[in-house]
């Protein structure tokens, strides 16, 4: 019998849950470690006390324990460099270089991408000079998006619809410097206003493969309405993947920004995920990601039936992805995200959660999930919350309304004190 193949997952989230959870699904049963993981990936993963940020840390790890395959889940370890790092030391590791990873991790180079390759996008000017910000907020059409440059946890984006708002956020962006150097410039672009969709696919660096689609919710609140968050909830499939629309997507946004990476010598491998709006002009590109997005990934890898290693292993190898087909479950999937009250302001930790085994009991086998985001445990081991976005509830169903029942049935076994959750997730369009 052939030895296990090792596999490390980078992140504590839904997003690097989903990701464990897939992998323990594959036929070749890997031997799975997350760093730092959470209280969930630790029932399905060896967790390892090393923060994604601390990239050395990951490198050695992964060198002493012979890891054959490392998957980043969030951003900044990317941004950071760690596949140019695990690279350079032999290890394969899925994701994109550093360079290419400034597709997330600079809006400016974003969008100056985005000119270059003819890409359509909203018009836009770039200021590294506060008060040069606040004169064109005086003089742009409303509404105006503001955005710093950097990473700032999904946060550094305000839509602005009176000049008032818009001044605050560059104050706060630049002189407050709220989200730190991701604030040196800023961005600020004219508003698209139109339905998004989010499009990832799979890319060697050369070849892409689409992944089905999704939506997600962004307002905190039941009918869009409320601060922005990372996501609370979202569901899958949204256009099918034959559809003319995402056919012209593929075409003119994703074909176009491989392509593109290549002519510049920037590697990508991984995942390249596009946020889209669907505006009266036609396709719109807001922003990429270098990863997964997160709550679509829980849509999405759900209803992943080929071998999920199989897959990860294929997008990080120099085309490795020119002969593999996607099978997909042909059922509808829904994410509902349990949040901590107050989020996406400040909220409270620590807070016991009850009822999840209870929820999984009464699902479907192999269609319902509970996949942890923001958990921990307390000294005497009960599990508590640990973060803004606690759970990411995912059911299946035959057509949309019935995931979205097994779903909502699960979520009513679970409790925890301000628990908040949208209850229009798959009834209402996201936007």
């Amino acid at each position: 019998m052939s030895e296990r193949k090792k596999v490390l997952v980078v992140g504590s989230g839904g997003r690097e849950h989903t990701i464990v959870s897939a992998i323990a699904r594959s036929p070749s049963q890997p031997e799975i470690f997350c760093a730092p993981g959470n209280a969930g990936i630790r029932e399905e993963a060896q967790c390892v006390d090393i923060s994604g940020e601390d990239i050395e840390a990951l490198l050695d790890f992964a060198r002493n324990e012979s890891i054959d395959l490392t998957i980043v889940g969030p951003e900044a370890p990317l941004v950071a460099g760690i596949v140019d790092l695990f690279e350079g030391e032999g290890l394969k590791i899925f994701g994109p270089g550093k360079g290419g990873a400034q597709l997330e991790g600079s809006k400016i180079f974003c969008k100056e991408f985005l000119c270059r390759h003819e890409i359509p996008t909203a018009a836009f000017e770039i200021f590294d000079d506060s008060e040069a910000a606040l004169a064109h907020v005086n003089e742009r059409p409303l509404p105006m998006v503001v955005k710093a440059d950097g990473l700032a946890a999904g946060k550094g984006v305000i839509v602005a619809h009176d000049r008032a708002t818009a001044a605050e956020a560059v104050k706060d962006i630049m002189v407050d410097r709220s989200f730190g150097e991701a604030g040196a410039r800023v961005l600020i672009e004219d508003c698209l206003t139109g339905s998004e969709i989010s499009i990832m696919a799979l890319t060697d660096g050369t070849n892409y493969l689409p992944l089905e689609t999704a939506q997600d919710y962004k307002p905190a609140f039941n009918g869009n309405v409320g601060p922005n968050t990372g996501g609370m909830g979202s569901y899958s499939p949204y256009y099918s993947l034959g559809d003319p629309l995402v056919q012209d997507i593929l075409d003119r946004v994703i074909r176009k920004t491989v392509e593109g990476l290549a002519q510049e010598d920037l590697p990508f491998k991984g995942v390249l995920y596009a946020g889209i709006m669907l505006t009266e002009d036609g396709p719109m590109m807001l922003e990429y990601n270098a990863r997964f997005g997160d709550p679509e990934t829980q849509s999405i890898l759900s209803r992943l039936k080929t071998d999920p290693l199989a897959v990860f292993e294929a997008a990080s190898v120099p085309g490795g992805l020119e002969n593999l087909v996607l099978e997909w479950d042909e059922r509808d999937a829904v994410c509902i995200v349990a949040a901590s009250g107050g989020y996406p302001g400040s909220y409270d930790k620590g807070i016991p959660i009850t009822g999840i085994d209870k929820a999984r009991e009464n699902g479907e086998p192999d269609a319902l999930w509970v996949y942890h985001a923001g958990t921990g445990q307390d000294e005497s081991g009960t599990l508590v919350t640990a973060g803004g976005r606690v759970l990411g509830i995912t059911a299946l169903g035959e057509n949309r309304d019935a995931a979205r029942a097994e779903a909502y049935k699960a979520l009513e076994s679970i409790s925890f004190d301000g628990l908040h959750s949208r209850s229009d997730i798959g009834t209402t369009m996201a936007n």
